[in-house]
Formats: C-alpha cells, structure tokens, sequence
C-alpha cells in the first residue's frame, strides 16, 4: 500500500519549513485565476479574520478557515511536485508578497514581525531565519506557460509594470489595490489580517510517495477543477525533449496549436479531447507492436513504457498532428481531402453503434497515407465499406464493444503490415445472420437501430450528403400514436419494425410524429404555413419519395420494407466478402 504524509497545516508553517521546495511541474496547466477567484478569496478571508466586521470576535486560538489540501510527491531532485493545489498555491504567494511589498516599509514592531514571517514563507532562509531573497521557495516549469516568468519576478522584487498583462500581474495588482483600501478604511487592524491568514489558514498537505500515487489522489479529491489528464503528462515528456533540441517555442506553439484543434474535433466521454488523439495513436502503434489482446492497457500505461519512448522522438509528436488533421477533416467533411462517395460512408460509420471504427479508420490512415496525407481513394472507399457491414452485422449477433475488439484488433496487424482486411477469421453464416436480424428487436435505445437507418438512408446513391452536425431522430413512419388510436395492425411488435423507421430531422419529427400516414406527407416534402412561411420538408430522399408515390403506409408496408432492408444489408455483407461459404 503507498505511503502518505497528511498533516494539516498553518499556511505559515507549512510555507516557511525549511523542507518547503516547492515545483510546479511542466505538465501541469497554465495559471487560470482571475479577478474573480482573487475577490472571491479576498472576501472569504475577510470575514474569518474579522467576524462580523469586528476585529475583536476572532479567537486566534481557536478559529480556523480550511483553504482546501495540497497534493504534491518528492522528485527525484528533491523538490515537492505540486499535483493539485497550484492556483491555490499560487495565489497565496501574490498575497503574501503583495502584503509584505505594503509591511515591509513599515517600521513600527508588529510590522517588522509580520514581515518577517512573510519572508519565511516566500525565500529560503539561513539557520538564522533571514531570507535570501534570490532563493523562492516555490519554481514553475509549467510547459505552456510563457508568463510564469513573470510570477517568479513578481516574488523576487514585488514589481510590476504596466506592461505585464498576464494573470500574475493582474491578480497582484488587483491584491496590493484591496491592501491599499484595508489599511485607508481600517487603519486600526493593519497588523492583524496577514498575520491571522498565515497562523489560522489551515491547509491539508498530502504527501505521495510518486507521481502516480498523487494523482490518483488527486482525482479522487477534486471536484473543483479538471484534474491533470494523461495528455499532460505527455506534455511535459514532449516538453523535455524538445527543449534538449533547442526547440521549446516551437513545440509550445505546436502543441497549443494541437489543442485548440482537438477540442473542436473529439468530444470523448471520458477523458479530455487531446488524451482523444492520443488514444486514436495508440492503436496504430499497438498494432505495430502486433498486440492482438483484447485488454488494452490504460492510456498512460501504454506511452510510459520504456521510459516514454514514443514520446522521445520527432514522428511521434509529428503523426499526433497528422492524425488529428485528418479527423478534422472528416468532421469539417472536407472536399479537397476525400470525395463524396467516401464523405458518404463517412456519414455512415458516423452512427456506428460503438466507436471502435474510429480507432480502426485511424491505424488505416496513419498506415496508408502518403507524403501529402491523402489516402487512394478505392482503396479507402472499399475498406469503409467492409468495416460498415462488419461492425454493424458483430453489432447484431455478437452484442457488445469489448466483443468486437478481438477481430479488429487482428486486422489492425494486418493493416500496419501491409495486408488486405479480410476477417477471414470471422466470416458469418447467411442464414444465422438473417435468423439473427430478423429476430431483433430494433428498439430505439439500441444504437444499433439508429445505424442501420443511416446506411440504408445512403444505400440510395440520389441520398444528399447531410452534415454531421445534422440531428436526426428516429421516425416511426406508421405512427406509434396511430397503433394505440386504431389498434389496426395484426402484429403489434410491427409498430416498432426496422421497416417503420426511418431517420428525419429533429425539427419536422416533432411535428409529423402522431399523424396518420396521409397527414404525415406535407411535412415530408415541406409546405406553406397559414402565415405563408414556407416550411423545408427533409432531406431524407427515401422519405420525399415514399410521400410522393404512397397515400398510406400499411402493415404489408411494413413487413416488405423491412425484408427489403434485411435482405439489402445481407446482399451488402455478400458483396463484401464477409460470408462464408457453408
């Protein structure tokens, strides 16, 4: 079991003990408070130290205000990495410095006192207790942070310009103004607010054994703020590396560069969008590994290998910038990168019902790809369409994500060495398959459902590409409303058939949901409203088409459609290779 050291503390005893070698590692986040925080701080620490507005309700023996822990694990330089905590941290440092820049010109006793400790808390100090003012107790390496600097200089001088715009700067200025205003409205308590905030401020220190261990702490404790992903983690190795090439700014660049892209691309359920990218990675380079397992190790498991040797080199860095322009381009549905019969099948695997096709479609890219990033065109189109009636036929008689990963992660191999997709392995049965369609329940909480629509939407070549920001819902074309109005259907389990659903847009569904088939059309095709609003109809050409040609929708309506696209996705299947011969 690891080993942990909590014991909380004073913000002064914990500030001032000679141990206290505080880092803000490079993987953690640039500095985020603001104005804000700051007055929020600043009232909060108000109203402990002076109840009630009255200096003389305070019981210095006993009251307490709790400013939150401080995780932090000693590296291998001896200094105390600081996990969770940092804004807090930070900020009390801008405080006590702005508050000693006001006391320390002052030389009356309880001045130089306060002053005193101030100093204890901020530099190092001899064993006489006196400061060198060269020495903080407290460094940031933060990778991304081009101001901290700026932090550092603060601290040692207490100056700062006009000039320096950056959150440090703003937040001591925004203190040393509320000191100002302190100390002209209660002039009688000056030496009592900083001296009750060092001595009565309690903060719970947590002290891991490593780095793992404190953050997994400091994920279980914080609810706060985003805890430290495992895309920061490989920051900081990236940052390393590239700062022994003397090319730290331009890899800082890159990187912000590279997040501000993910986030507009990848919305993971867990996780944050850029430890997304990483994880599309991983899968070409477990496949390059040829690790067919099922169990997939954690993100961070899997680059801290070897001393996080994928991250200790130019391509690796290069290929997560590749990757991740490549899926913008999926997103963006881009007609310079693919042309449109592939932007269809895109479209398609867009409603997968799992996202393993997103980590197959990423080892395709990264393994195929030529200099320019582009990929041959048939070759991708037919690739797409396999892995379609693949996962969406797994999807059907294997339910189950973790299911489908022992034949994809097969083909992976395949791909990175150059062989074709086959899933020889894992070819299906005709007639299991039709057995197993034809006795599924498509309900529509199954994602499944949902995938089948869309690929029969774009079996019709004349079906226009949508965009993928599109929200499509599920229409019963023979009203559910209807079946409880009439009860006309012989089956009942036909209401909720493959072959009454349809995909049409959020907008018209929720007005054509419970009308008869008759009444249905208008909103189909579009129409002008009692106020001569024109009104689109959908854009779903097999919908416009059936409203066209068809006055109702019935039961036999129904079951022919439904055998139609059943049949259809097995032909499908067929065509890709995907059924075995007995």
């Amino acid at each position: 079991m690891s080993k942990l050291n909590i014991d909380q503390k004073s913000v002064r005893a914990l500030f001032s003990e000679k141990k206290s070698d505080f880092l803000i590692p490079d993987y953690q986040r640039p500095y985020a408070w603001g104005e804000k925080e700051c007055q929020t701080l600043w009232d909060d620490l108000f109203l402990f130290a002076f109840p009630d507005n009255d200096c003389d309700k305070f019981n210095s023996e006993s009251d307490e205000y709790f400013l939150g822990p401080i995780v932090t694990f000693k590296n291998d330089d001896g200094k105390m990495e600081i996990i969770d905590g940092q804004q807090r941290l930070t900020t009390l440092m801008l405080l006590l410095r702005a508050f000693y820049d006001k006391y320390g010109s002052m030389k009356n006793d309880k001045a130089v006192k306060t002053s005193k400790f101030i100093e204890q808390c901020i530099w190092k100090t001899d064993e006489f207790g006196d400061p060198d003012k060269s020495a903080l107790k407290i460094d940031s390496e933060v990778a991304t942070d081009k101001e901290k600097g700026e932090f550092l200089s603060i601290l040692k001088t207490g100056i700062v310009t006009d000039a320096e715009k950056s959150s440090y700067a703003s937040n001591y200025r925004f203190f040393q103004r509320k000191i100002v205003e302190f100390l002209n409205t209660y002039p009688d308590w000056f030496s009592f607010f900083p001296i009750r905030i060092m001595n009565n401020c309690i903060l719970l220190p947590i002290e891991a054994e490593s780095q793992d261990t404190a953050l997994r702490i400091f994920s279980t404790l914080n609810d706060r703020g985003k805890p430290l992903s495992d895309a920061d983690i490989f920051k900081a190795q990236f940052y390393k590396y590239y700062s022994l090439k003397g090319e730290k700014e331009t890899f800082i660049e890159k990187w912000k560069d590279l997040e501000v892209l993910c986030d507009s691309i990848f919305h993971p359920i867990t996780g944050t969008p850029m430890d997304e990218v990483f994880t599309r990675y991983m899968y070409f380079e477990r496949a390059k590994q040829g690790i067919k397992s099922s169990t997939t190790e954690a993100l961070r498991k899997f680059y801290e290998k070897n001393a996080y040797v994928l991250l200790k080199n130019d391509q690796t860095f290069e290929n997560l910038i590749d990757l991740a322009n490549f899926w913008n381009d999926v997103q963006n549905q881009s007609v310079d990168r693919f042309t449109d019969r592939i932007l269809r099948r895109l479209f398609v695997l867009n409603y997968a019902p799992n996202g393993m096709w997103t980590y197959f479609v990423s080892v395709y890219y990264m393994a195929n790809k030529d200099d320019q990033g582009m990929l041959e065109e048939e070759s991708f189109y037919q690739f797409l369409n396999k892995i379609t009636a693949f996962i969406w036929a797994y999807a059907v008689t294997n339910p189950g994500v973790n299911a489908l990963r022992t034949p994809i992660f097969a083909e992976m191999i395949n791909i990175v060495n150059g062989q074709p997709v086959t899933f020889k392995e894992f070819l299906f049965n005709t007639q299991q398959v039709q057995n197993a369609f034809q006795n599924y329940s498509f309900s529509n909480n199954r994602a499944i459902t949902k995938s089948m629509l869309t690929w029969w939407a774009y079996q019709d070549e004349a079906q226009v590409l949508l965009p993928l920001e599109s929200v499509l819902e599920i229409e019963h074309i023979y009203a559910r409303n209807r079946y409880d109005k009439e009860h006309s259907l012989t089956n009942p389990r036909n209401v909720e058939a493959l072959g009454n659903k349809a995909l049409l847009e959020k907008r018209i569904n929720i007005r054509a949901s419970d009308y008869r088939f008759d009444d249905k059309k208008k909103y189909y095709v579009g129409f002008e409203n009692a106020r001569k609003q024109m009104k689109e109809g959908t854009k779903i050409k097999e919908l416009t088409d059936l409203a066209a040609s068809a006055s109702d929708f019935t039961e036999s309506d129904i079951a022919q459609r439904n055998a139609k696209m059943i049949f259809g996705f097995i032909d499908f299947m067929h065509s890709n290779g995907l059924l075995s011969e007995d």
